[in-house]
């Protein structure tokens, strides 16, 4: 199990969260962002990401060492699709462990924002209506 994948495989969480899991710790936070069917108020029919992998893994590595340097956290995996996506499909996983839920939570969060801050990983909106937009 790689615990930073970029692919363009459907995400299952399972053996991230077997991965994260050790007797230390305590919590395992699991947080999926799902690709939902509006943005901004309009119908979205389908979304398509495209990431620069040999790129995206280092970022998504060094985002999980940041917040190993600010939460007293264990193991973390963060897995993200490419391609195209369907409403309902999974776009990301990040799984974070912990000794107790407080940090695990702040760390997923926190590394989330990170992955949408500077990660090279690319969104296309395909609109109901037939547009299509790039987005962050």
């Amino acid at each position: 199990m790689q615990p930073f994948l970029i692919t363009a495989e459907p995400l299952d969480p399972a053996p991230l969260v077997a991965y994260v899991t050790t007797p230390e710790d305590g919590a395992v936070v699991t947080f999926a962002g799902v690709a939902r069917n509006h943005f901004g108020g309009r119908p979205t029919a389908s979304l398509y990401y495209e990431a620069y992998a040999e790129m995206a893994v280092p970022v998504l590595v060094q985002i999980a060492d940041e917040a190993r340097s600010r939460w007293k956290v264990g193991r973390i995996a963060v897995h993200h699709r490419v391609g195209k996506l369907t409403i309902g499909e999974t776009a990301v996983l990040v799984v974070v462990a912990a000794p107790h839920r407080h940090e695990a939570f702040e760390a997923a969060e926190y590394i989330m924002d990170r992955i949408k801050a500077i990660a090279p990983i690319w969104k296309q909106e395909h609109w109901a209506d037939g547009e299509v937009e790039w987005r962050d």
